[in-house]
């Protein structure tokens, strides 16, 4: 996936190349920060300000201030998308830490936050999307907030890698029975014709495609449960599907080598893959949808 070269830092524009910061910085050093990722489609950005808000909350939450607005960030990150004429799918990262200043735990004094985007290419993943990924079960290690999309991803890319090398494109988490979500995306079970995910509480992030999901099965009046389910539940699930911003509405069909019902993607989840791309006003899609 290639980076574009012009970024975005504070709010001016610069070159890639000429972006650094010192080696005493917040986020390299404390994880002491927060990020976002937007999927773009054709050159445009999806649900922009669902994330935008997400990130003044995560910032509120690990007390940074923000000097910058939410109009004046979000006009900046259109102007990002046009100073690098980006015209294709694509996804930007957008990362805010508490500053650059000498170590100490204390938060610093008169500091500003260190903020910078970029932007790079990202097709959507066809095949994914139409025959469904496998996943693996992982304890859920994480810290209790994870409501807040902060730096510090360890056990999030500790789980990821085991997944990955058990030859899965996700590991499900689970706590005290409970799945709570993926290493980097949001999970659902479906089972006779209810859908079923961990409530919104701080053990989870709260997925802007998961909220968009909620709006979905609203418009398809599908039954909606925030009821968590356990791993014993998936063996019995008549569908499972995951979601996230790079990952759309992916189907799972196997976790840990356990086919889950007939191994294909649902008809629900066909359902909800066409409202996301109907809502996204993705244009060209080779997905298949016939439920």
């Amino acid at each position: 996936m290639s980076i574009y070269p012009i970024i975005l830092t504070q709010s001016r524009f610069t070159h890639r190349d000429e972006l650094t910061y010192p080696y005493e910085e917040r986020g390299l050093q404390f994880g002491d920060g927060v990020y976002e990722v937007v999927r773009i489609y054709n050159g445009a950005y999806y649900l922009l300000e669902e994330h935008i808000d997400r990130l003044y909350r995560s910032a509120e939450a690990i007390k940074i201030e923000l000097t910058v607005s939410k109009e004046e960030l979000t006009n900046n990150l259109i102007k990002l998308l046009v100073q690098n004429d980006m015209t294709v799918d694509g996804k930007l990262y957008l990362q805010l830490t508490r500053g650059s200043a000498p170590r100490d735990h204390v938060f610093p004094v008169d500091t500003p936050a260190n903020m910078y985007a970029y932007i790079q290419d990202l097709p959507r993943n066809i095949k994914n999307l139409e025959t469904g990924v496998s996943a693996t079960t992982e304890h859920d290690a994480r810290w209790d907030y994870c409501y807040i999309k902060s730096l510090n991803l360890l056990p999030n890319v500790l789980a990821k890698q085991t997944a990955k090398e058990n030859g899965c494109y996700e590991a499900i988490l689970h706590k005290d029975g409970f799945v709570t979500e993926c290493s980097a995306s949001n999970v659902y079970l479906v089972k006779n014709g209810t859908i079923y995910t961990h409530p919104t509480t701080t053990k989870i992030l709260h997925g802007c495609v998961r909220m968009r999901i909620e709006k979905f099965v609203d418009d398809l009046a599908i039954p909606f449960n925030e009821e968590g389910f356990t791993i014993e539940d998936i063996s019995n699930a008549d569908e499972l599907f995951l979601t996230s911003s790079t990952s759309e509405v992916t189907p799972i069909i196997k976790v840990d080598n356990k086919q889950i019902a007939d191994g294909k993607p649902g008809k629900i989840t066909k359902q909800l893959q066409k409202a996301y791309e109907e809502d996204a006003a993705i244009k060209d899609t080779n997905v298949k949808h016939n439920v």
